[in-house]
């Protein structure tokens, strides 16, 4: 059981780009919001951007100005777009979505994780 499958990590130098990807599987009708979050080591995860499924957005202020999330609904698929990457972003993103009804048995479902390392 894997409803979020994740692409678009990888290794990228300072001031590079990376486009994240999560497409939520399986039988979930509503989907609320999406979004992702990550966690370097030695750190808590935490929220980088949130999307409803009006469009609403909800950025971390690391992230304003540099990311931008956004959504197919039609896919239930999430991205995650971040120019101007630094060393500091180097982490596991995670992709989260939410379900208010829990289709699945769940009110929230998580990615694996998709590691994104800057480095030069």
């Amino acid at each position: 059981q894997v409803p979020l499958v994740e692409s678009g990590g990888g290794l990228v130098q300072p001031g590079g780009s990376l486009r994240l990807s999560c497409a939520a599987s399986g039988n979930i009708f509503s989907i609320y919001t999406m979004g992702w979050y990550r966690q370097a080591p030695g750190k808590q995860r935490e929220l980088v951007a949130a999307i409803t499924r009006g469009g609403n957005t909800n950025y971390a202020a690391s992230a304003k100005g540099r990311f931008t999330i956004s959504r197919d609904n039609a896919k239930n698929t999430v991205y995650l777009q971040m120019n101007s990457l630094k060393p500091e972003d180097t982490a596991v993103y995670y992709c989260n979505a939410e379900d208010p009804i829990a289709t699945m048995g769940e009110f929230h479902y998580w990615g694996q994780g998709t590691q994104v390392t800057v480095s030069s």
